[in-house]
């Protein structure tokens, strides 16, 4: 009995390790509960491409945008929880970014950053041509509510009062005026966040994985299983 149940144990322990290693073989891996997970990253996206309209960072100006200035955009991005993940934040650009066409990070082909890594990359969209027509459908489903130009977290190097952006409208990479407030906000996470359990959660599957072995023992030794 012992030497079945260490038999079936290595061959559960094996069909887990395949099923990881077709699933690490994609890109971009719904989650589930609003979150993309890009494993060429290993970041993290909200599905919603626009879940900050209506939030209290929202200028309001629009009512279908979600557009704001780059320090509401960050104090958004700082303020989300989902999937229990506690350190949000704006998307980061390289700079300087020898990928892109432009002078500096700037232009299209800015694959460097985290967005032109995803509208490049991961989505397949060309540059100067919207995400909508130039994008694999089957993938751009993933998201809800794709914007046109979003912020950046990274501040133009040199230029304190300017911050990145890039447009997934054009594919296009550049920078704007920190106050203004044409641009949306669209966060990310470091890691899979849907893979960080809350701590109760922790316990309990500790506990029952404990739980199992136990009683597996038993029977394989014939020992009354506990009830």
């Amino acid at each position: 009995m012992a030497r079945i149940f260490r038999v079936s144990a290595l061959a559960l322990v094996g069909t887990l390790s395949l099923s990881l290693t077709s699933v690490a073989h994609a890109a971009l891996i719904d989650k589930g509960g609003g979150l993309i997970y890009d494993t060429d990253l290993n970041l993290t996206w909200l599905a919603d491409a626009n879940a900050a309209l209506g939030s209290a960072f929202d200028d309001g100006t629009n009512t279908s945008d979600g557009r704001m200035s780059w320090a509401s955009a960050v104090a958004w991005a700082d303020s989300l929880t989902t999937g229990g993940g506690t350190e949000w934040r704006l998307p980061f650009t390289a700079d300087p970014d020898a990928t892109c066409d432009g002078t500096g990070p700037r232009g299209g082909n800015c694959a460097g950053s985290e967005m032109g890594h995803l509208f490049y990359v991961e989505l397949g969209g060309d540059a100067n041509t919207t995400i909508f027509t130039s994008g694999d459908p089957a993938l751009l489903a993933l998201f809800s509510n794709v914007q046109g130009a979003y912020w950046s977290g990274t501040t133009e190097a040199g230029f304190p009062d300017y911050a990145w952006d890039f447009t997934f409208t054009s594919g296009v990479q550049s920078d704007a005026f920190k106050t203004t407030n044409f641009l949306s906000g669209w966060a990310v996470h470091g890691g899979d966040v849907s893979a960080i359990p809350a701590p109760g959660a922790v316990w309990l599957l500790g506990t029952g994985i404990l739980g199992l072995i136990a009683n597996a023992r038993r029977k394989a030794t014939g020992r009354p299983v506990a009830r």
